[in-house]
């Protein structure tokens, strides 16, 4: 049985190579452009961008809310159906490929990348901004009672659980699949070979290419911009340090300074030794917070965050007749969005560590560990939260006042705060620094050709440029700049929402063509596995 899927196409057979570097042209030199287009523009005129950018994001989520809705709720469910079919046998990079990281350091490294510092950022402010009824409440449920809690964190898991991983592992898993058993350039265009074949490698693709860098990168700096600024708050409220534009830049600057030297190290020595990192400081944090907190009242919240993740799946999944317009545009739709920008980044980078897993492994690793672990940290942040909130405890009890000083106002009310913030502060930086490290190799890989070994002086390149990007437009606009840049973060995940939706029939039908190749195969006694024939890339 011939591999249909097979190509004539080399890595890197596109790239230009000058002054050190090791490009894809166009792709590299339009991304480069079009950054520094935008970037010049929203410095011109920080106020005019975000108000356009603004639009354009409340034009989209408003009228294509149907398309991120059905759009995310399909990806979970495509999902689900990968663990139960038999394509879920399929293992990446074929069937002798051995894992190249430990489960531990795989989890971290997804983890981290994934969505850690949003973990963060969010884990007590958005309960409690549902709870208080700050911008909306999920299904229009009663603030400030017990309904209203259970209503809250479930929305919260809701927005954090199975439909953002659902949105990764697709990318994800599509990647890793036609890199590492296809031999294809590791690139999001090599996503839809089945259905472009060698045209993947024009035109289309280019255009494919150029959105994924310009979506990773801008949601990239703007989380780094907003990261310093919760970064920064954290000092000033722990230590006196005034929460100024120069704090911040100077925060960014640390960060990126750290960022590039983990770059260098690459995989194995950077961005895993971070991750692991991070993931130790969490669960310190984590166990303090459970058992110095209201522990009693946490462990009723794990129940409930639970049963009511659960029993609001469906309503909140629906977009007919939706009364709760406001929590439903501001609050969903919005991260349906920003999810489906940020996975070219996420996406990427799990394919760079995935190789060696099975399909169903890599789509439970992907989809359900994550989410119990996310349901575990927003149990116990949230938990911690509304309890102090219904107790009238401290700070929070007076609402939302700043949403970077949340997890700090939290944390206050607690033993040894000044130990704990300090802490939460790292574990801010760190996470921001993995996130840097992580994206400047997905970018590089996309503007190399599909190379995961172009030269280091890319990779400086590409954290550079990222935290070039926040510190200019934090400094030279501030909140506006930083506003039209997630703006326009967040209306790229209006195409590529359909980008996902074709991705998903081409991924099905290069795992379908893939397991009867390899029965073919085993028949035959030629081989184990398509991947045995052309050399995948390496990590």
């Amino acid at each position: 049985m011939p591999d249909r899927y097979a190509t004539e196409y080399q890595i890197g057979q596109d790239n230009l190579r000058r002054w050190g570097m090791d490009v894809h042209h166009p792709v590299f030199w339009v991304a480069t452009l079009l950054i520094a287009v935008f970037i010049l523009g929203t410095l011109m005129a920080p106020g005019d961008a975000n108000q356009v950018f603004a639009g354009a994001r409340v034009w989209s989520t408003e009228n294509f809310d149907w398309l991120f809705m059905i759009g995310a709720n399909i990806f979970v469910l495509f999902c689900l159906a990968l663990i139960i079919l038999p394509v879920g046998s399929i293992r990446i990079g074929g069937e002798d490929a051995k894992p190249d990281f430990s489960t531990l350091s795989w989890f971290a490294m997804l983890f981290a990348a994934g969505m850690g510092i949003g973990l963060m950022f969010w884990s007590v402010a958005e309960p409690t901004a549902y709870y208080t009824n700050w911008y909306g409440t999920p299904l229009d449920v009663e603030p400030n009672t017990p309904e209203g809690a259970a209503g809250a964190m479930g929305a919260t898991m809701f927005h954090w659980g199975l439909h953002p991983w659902a949105i990764y592992a697709v990318v994800g898993l599509s990647l890793a699949f036609f890199s590492y058993n296809k031999g294809l350039p590791l690139t999001i265009r090599a996503g839809f070979f089945p259905l472009l074949k060698d045209r993947s490698w024009g035109f289309i693709g280019h255009v494919v290419d150029v959105i994924a860098v310009l979506a990773t990168i801008f949601g990239l700096a703007t989380s780094l911009g907003f990261g310093a600024e919760q970064a920064a708050s954290g000092l000033e409220y722990l230590f006196g340090i005034e929460n100024t534009l120069g704090v911040q830049v100077a925060i960014i600057i640390v960060i990126t300074a750290i960022a590039l030297i983990s770059v260098v190290r690459g995989l194995e020595g950077g961005v895993k030794v971070l991750s692991n990192v991070n993931m130790m400081l969490a669960a310190l944090l984590l166990l303090f917070v459970l058992f110095l907190g209201p522990t009693v009242a946490i462990l009723n919240t794990i129940g409930t965050t639970a049963s009511s993740y659960l029993g609001d799946l469906i309503p909140l999944s629906s977009f007919v007749s939706r009364e709760d317009t406001t929590f439903y545009h501001g609050w969903t739709v919005f991260y349906w969005a920003w999810w489906i920008s940020w996975s070219p980044f996420v996406g990427m980078f799990i394919a760079r560590i995935s190789k060696g897993r099975t399909v169903r492994q890599f789509v439970v690793a992907v989809l359900l560990v994550p989410t119990v672990v996310t349901l575990i940290w927003m149990s116990v942040f949230g938990g911690a939260a509304l309890d102090q909130v219904q107790n009238n405890i401290g700070e929070l009890a007076n609402g939302i006042s700043e949403v970077s000083l949340a997890m700090f106002q939290m944390l206050d009310n607690l033993p040894i705060a000044q130990i704990t913030s300090f802490v939460a502060i790292v574990l801010v930086l760190v996470f921001f620094i993995t996130s840097s490290d992580s994206g400047s190799l997905v970018i590089d890989s996309i503007t190399a050709g599909g190379k995961v070994d172009a030269p280091v002086a890319q990779r400086i390149f590409w954290v550079t440029i990222e935290g070039v990007i926040a510190g200019v437009l934090l400094f030279g606009g501030g909140a506006d700049a930083l506003g039209a840049l997630q703006a326009a973060s967040i209306t790229v995940g209006l195409p590529f929402t359909v980008v996902l939706l074709v991705m998903c029939w081409s991924l099905y039908l290069g795992l379908s063509h893939e397991r009867r190749y390899v029965q073919a195969r085993r028949r035959s006694g030629s081989g184990a596995s398509s991947g045995d024939a052309p050399e995948a890339p390496s990590t």
